[in-house]
C-alpha cells in the first residue's frame, strides 16, 4: 500500500542546523540576539515593512495589537467568523467584545459590504484575515476605517509573499501579524511576527514586548538603564526560533517555487474532475497573487465532504476541514452568536476540505493524490 501521506510536513532547510549550532555556541541564547536581528530585518526587506518585531507566535503579535489599541472592556472589534481562535482571543483578553462578520462566498474573505452595518460608536478595530493567502479587498476595508476612525489589523498568518494589487500583505494597514508555525511556508514550528506599518506604534511595541520595559532603548545606548514603563509581556523567542527562522527565510524563493508549482498543479489537473461534480476550486482575484499557503475544495455539501476525507484516509491520504464558524461556538454564542448570523460562513466551514501541500511533497505523491482525488465521486 502507498505510504501515507500527511497534509503538511514543515519544510526542512539543513542550513538551520548550522544556525542553530551557531547560536547554542555563541552562548546568547535569549531574545534580541544576532539571528533575531538579522532575521527581522530580512523580514523586514522582504514585506516592505516599516518594522518587524518576532515573537513566540501570531497569537502573541495579535495580543500585542490589543495592548497598542489600548482595548477596554466594552470596546467591540469587528472579525470574521471564519478563522483561526487566536484571532478574536487577543481582543477577548482585554475586554472587548467581538463582532461577528460573515465572509464573502468566493474568497472566503470579509465581506467588505457587510462590516460598515456592524460598526458602532464602541468599534475600535476591524481585523482582516487574508484567508489562504488571498487579499482582502482592502481599499474598500481601508477606506471604510478612514472614514469611522477606525484600526485596520491585518492577521496575515496565510498570506506572507501574497500581494493586493502589487502590495505586500501585511504592509495594507498600520499593524499586521504572521505566523511561523509549522503549518505555514516559513515555518519554526512555534513562532511570529508584528509588522508595523505606522511608525508611531514601534516605540511602544518594543516596550511592550520586552514585558513593558524600555530595555530595547538600553541595548541601543539610547538609555543609561532600562526599568518598568508600560503594561507588557514577555513575546521575544529564543535565538534557537530565530536561526531557524533566518535559514528559511533566506530559502524563501525556492520554498515558494515548490509550492506555487504543487498550487498550480492541482489548480490544473483537477478542474475538470471538480466541474464536472460541481466542487468549486479556489478563487483568486486578478489583482491578488497568493503565496501557495492552501489549496481547498469546496464540496455539495457536508456528507460529500465527510465521505471525501473518509475516501483519502483509506487511501493513505490526509485531507482536513478547516475553521467551524466563531460566532457557533461556545464562547461566541456567549457573545450573542446564533445560527444564521454569518450564513456564508456557516456554509462554507460544512463544505471545505484541503489538501496536502508542502514543500517536501515529491512529484510522486502530488500525482497519487491527484489520481485519488479525482476518483472520488461525491
Amino acid at each position: 500500500m502507498m505510504k501515507r501521506i500527511p497534509y503538511n510536513s514543515p519544510a526542512y532547510i539543513p542550513e538551520s542546523e548550522t544556525y542553530i549550532s551557531q547560536a547554542l555556541q555563541s552562548g546568547h541564547l535569549s531574545g534580541d540576539g544576532p539571528f533575531t536581528r538579522k532575521s527581522s530585518a530580512l523580514l523586514e526587506s522582504l514585506t516592505h515593512a516599516k518594522k518587524a518585531l518576532l515573537t513566540t507566535s501570531c497569537t502573541h503579535a495579535l495580543e500585542m495589537t490589543a495592548i497598542l489599541l489600548d482595548l477596554k472592556p466594552g470596546d467591540e472589534v469587528i472579525v470574521p467568523s471564519f478563522t483561526f481562535v487566536s484571532t478574536v482571543n487577543a481582543y477577548v483578553l482585554r475586554g472587548a467584545k467581538p463582532v461577528f462578520a460573515d465572509i464573502r462566498p468566493d474568497t472566503l474573505n470579509i465581506d467588505e459590504s457587510k462590516i460598515e452595518a456592524l460598526i458602532t460608536p464602541k468599534t475600535k478595530a476591524i481585523v482582516v484575515v487574508h484567508y489562504a493567502g488571498a487579499a482582502c479587498e482592502m481599499d474598500v476595508i481601508n477606506d471604510l476605517a478612514a472614514k469611522h476612525k477606525l484600526v485596520v489589523i491585518e492577521d496575515n498568518a496565510h498570506g506572507l509573499f501574497g500581494k493586493y494589487k502589487g502590495r505586500n500583505l501585511g504592509t495594507l494597514s498600520p499593524l499586521a501579524t504572521q505566523s511561523f508555525h509549522e503549518t505555514k511556508n516559513i515555518s519554526t514550528g512555534e513562532g511570529g511576527a508584528l509588522l508595523i506599518n505606522d511608525p508611531k506604534f514601534i516605540e511602544r511595541a518594543e516596550i511592550i514586548r520586552e514585558k513593558g520595559t524600555n530595555r530595547s532603548r538600553f541595548f541601543r545606548g539610547q538609555i543609561d538603564k532600562y526599568s518598568w514603563v508600560d503594561i507588557g509581556s514577555s513575546y521575544l523567542p529564543s535565538e534557537l526560533i530565530a536561526a531557524v527562522l533566518l535559514a528559511q527565510l533566506e530559502s524563501k524563493d525556492k520554498i515558494q517555487a515548490k509550492r506555487l508549482a504543487i498550487w498550480n498543479t492541482y489548480h490544473t489537473e483537477l478542474k475538470k474532475w471538480a466541474n464536472d461534480n460541481a466542487i468549486l476550486q479556489p478563487y483568486i482575484p486578478n489583482h491578488c497573487e497568493h503565496p501557495g499557503h492552501i489549496y481547498y475544495l469546496l464540496m455539495p455539501n457536508l456528507d460529500s465532504r465527510t465521505r471525501f476525507i473518509e475516501w483519502m484516509q483509506s487511501q493513505n491520504i490526509v485531507s482536513v476541514f478547516h475553521y467551524l464558524p466563531l460566532h457557533l461556538s461556545d464562547m461566541g454564542q456567549q457573545f450573542g452568536g446564533q445560527v444564521g448570523d454569518c450564513p456564508v460562513t456557516e456554509d462554507i466551514s460544512d463544505r471545505l476540505v484541503r489538501l496536502p501541500l508542502f514543500y517536501d511533497l515529491s512529484e510522486n505523491d502530488l500525482s497519487y493524490v491527484i489520481e485519488k482525488t479525482t476518483s472520488f465521486r461525491p
